[in-house]
């Protein structure tokens, strides 16, 4: 089976949704994760959104 319509939320985003990751500090990497700091909300990567629901990285989200 062809894979046609993996990614097809992402292609519409400017630079395919990738960017610097306000928390890891990554750049060129997918932001395709929405969460609320404080009372804004920023766009994170896979790996921080792994991380704060392990319990990780909160500081650095409560910083921004």
């Amino acid at each position: 089976m062809s894979k046609a319509h993996r990614g097809t939320g992402i292609r519409d985003q400017v630079r395919s949704g990738r960017g610097t990751c306000p928390v890891c500090k990554r750049s060129g990497i997918k932001l395709l994760y929405e969460v609320e700091a404080g009372e804004k909300k920023v766009m994170i990567c896979k790996q921080c959104k792994t991380a704060l629901s392990h319990g990780k990285h909160k500081e650095a989200l409560a910083a921004l």
